[in-house]
């Protein structure tokens, strides 16, 4: 079967609205209900983050979310849990972004076995090097009709975005600054970046990522890219959420 991400981009090829919600907050039970209510209101691909103790690439939003998950008792085996039968309700894309360390402790090998039962489409995980991925990962995930998505930077050089795009299956993950998430970045400043990104014509669509927050910034990524990711804003919405079901239906509305 094709893998969603794949379907997506074949079916729209721009203004793609990835939204990042951390697993497992604000409740423990809260992550179905969520995914649920985004697809409902127009999300077209879900990140959901696997939260871990050290996430180097979060800012401190998206980390308190992933303290507070732990603490709410949020692990891959509860995470696999809830996830179980998730197929029958939703059908947009989804992904597992985390960190390599709690990956490698549930077994790498059973951990894609899993995602592939359950019906993930992609995984990202900033911490795993390239060249490891290459040698000791990459059959793996094919073999379970996983896509393995990397990041590029604007420190990126060509030749290593090229082999990015080489490795990569679904889309590339352009941050759009070195910083950690939830920055917030002058998405004018960075058009030279993004337009270098698209002059380059990758095989991959581009999804930008970090710092976008508003229909201005995802506007303003999108010019130069597939669609955006969204992460530390709706972090944020959800955290001052009395009505959680409202707020995202609110907070999408308002990208849209």
């Amino acid at each position: 079967m094709q893998n969603r991400i794949d379907q997506l981009f074949a079916k729209k090829p721009n203004g793609v609205l990835n939204i990042y919600c951390t697993a497992g907050f604000p409740e423990l039970n809260s992550t179905l209900p969520i995914m649920k209510s985004l697809q409902d209101a127009g999300a077209d691909v879900i990140e959901l983050g696997m939260p871990f103790s050290d996430p180097l690439a979060d800012g401190p939003v998206i980390q308190d979310s992933s303290t507070l998950a732990l603490k709410n008792g949020m692990s891959i085996p509860v995470l696999f849990q809830q996830l179980e039968g998730f197929r029958k309700e939703i059908q947009v894309p989804v992904i597992l972004m985390g960190y390599l360390n709690p990956v490698m402790a549930y077994g790498i090998e059973a951990f894609c076995k899993k995602c592939s039962e359950l019906g993930i489409d992609g995984v990202i995980l900033p911490d795993l090097p390239m060249a490891e991925y290459e040698s000791e990962y990459k059959t793996l995930f094919e073999e379970h009709n996983l896509h393995f998505i990397f990041l590029v930077t604007p420190e990126t050089s060509e030749a290593r975005i090229r082999k990015i795009d080489s490795l990569s299956r679904g889309f590339v993950y352009a941050v759009s600054s070195s910083s950690t998430t939830g920055k917030d970045k002058d998405m004018g400043d960075q058009s030279a970046y993004f337009k270098r990104l698209k002059n380059l014509q990758l095989k991959n669509p581009i999804l930008i990522g970090f710092g976008i927050k508003d229909k201005k910034t995802f506007d303003a990524a999108a010019a130069n890219a597939n669609g955006a990711i969204i992460g530390t804003a709706f972090i944020k919405a959800v955290a001052e959420s009395k009505d959680i079901n409202k707020t995202i239906k609110d907070f999408i509305g308002s990208i849209r």
